[in-house]
């Protein structure tokens, strides 16, 4: 690839900014002709389109959407350099990135995080949710700083990513005092009786619980499953069913659903990782999240 013109991407930046060629040309006072020019220069640059049709205006492709991110920052840091060197004052938050696994618990990740944000410092905390394989994916792109997951990144994934163990937890079970109320017997046998949420088939914890399940003979009316947590907790204050979650949290569940334990098992175990491009974590916010997790939430009684 040729180097880069700035001057083209900035004109760039600026059509994403307003909408529209019109409307970027107004803004540099140019003629549209122009800064057409200087994008189609710019793709050439690049090797692909970066707007498209749509409707009566033009949208971002998807190599747009990458080039603007970047472009973004780059102009942000262009005007912490100005302020820099003309003595102005530059309180530049640090950036940190994280991917969560859909699947977890949102408590124990809000838990997890709260240590990134009591840096003594400004943090602006980006927080996005998906599959493994996808957040994973952004991470090897840098476009993530952490991938918080029950599981350890699979080694055939061919990605340069490390695995860092935070911790683990059993399992606690928990229902609305209603359901509660209506189902009395004592745990585990509480849930051969009252309706179950459980997590998707497809997730680490599924699996551990179904095998525990079958050990204690406990056949249960699966009355929904979930690939978000957060989702499932949500039903399970409604009523519809009890519901897993890591103990380590129980309190927190309890309180913030308003429902009551059942009760725990540490014959579940739920595993936590950290996974960062850096085998060993330098990122401040990383480091905050990993120390403050081995040393405080998931440290031993």
């Amino acid at each position: 690839m040729r180097g880069l013109n700035y001057n083209h991407l900035y004109y760039f930046w600026i059509v994403a900014r307003e909408g529209s060629v019109v409307g970027a040309a107004k803004a540099l006072f140019l003629t549209p002709q122009t800064v057409t020019g200087q994008l189609r220069a710019l793709e050439r640059t690049l090797g692909g389109r970066l707007f498209a049709p749509a409707g009566r205006g033009i949208a971002l492709t998807e190599l747009g959407h990458t080039v603007f991110g970047y472009a973004q920052e780059i102009f942000r840091l262009g005007s912490e350099l100005q302020a820099a060197v003309t003595g102005r004052s530059v309180d530049r938050p640090l950036p940190f990135r994280v991917g969560a696994v859909d699947a977890l618990s949102k408590v124990v990740v809000q838990r997890l995080l709260a240590p990134a944000l009591a840096l003594g410092r400004a943090v602006h905390l980006s927080c996005r949710e998906g599959p493994l394989e996808e957040l994973a994916a952004d991470l090897a792109l840098h476009k993530l700083d952490l991938v918080l997951a029950d599981t350890p990144l699979a080694a055939d994934l061919d990605l340069r990513a490390f695995n860092h163990l935070l911790g683990e937890s059993g399992i606690a079970f928990f229902a609305a005092p209603a359901l509660r109320e209506r189902y009395p017997q004592p745990f585990p046998q509480v849930l051969a009786e009252a309706p179950l949420l459980l997590p998707a088939p497809r997730g680490a914890l599924r699996g551990a619980i179904d095998h525990w399940l079958d050990r204690h003979d406990i056949r249960p009316h699966i009355a929904g499953e979930f690939d978000d947590s957060s989702l499932m907790k949500s039903f399970g204050k409604a009523g519809v069913g009890a519901f897993p979650s890591p103990g380590v949290v129980a309190d927190d569940i309890a309180r913030q659903y308003g429902v009551v334990l059942l009760g725990s098992t540490d014959d579940v175990r739920e595993r936590f990782y950290a996974i960062s491009t850096e085998r060993r974590v330098r990122h401040p916010a990383v480091m905050a999240v990993t120390e403050s997790a081995r040393s405080e939430l998931f440290a031993a009684p």
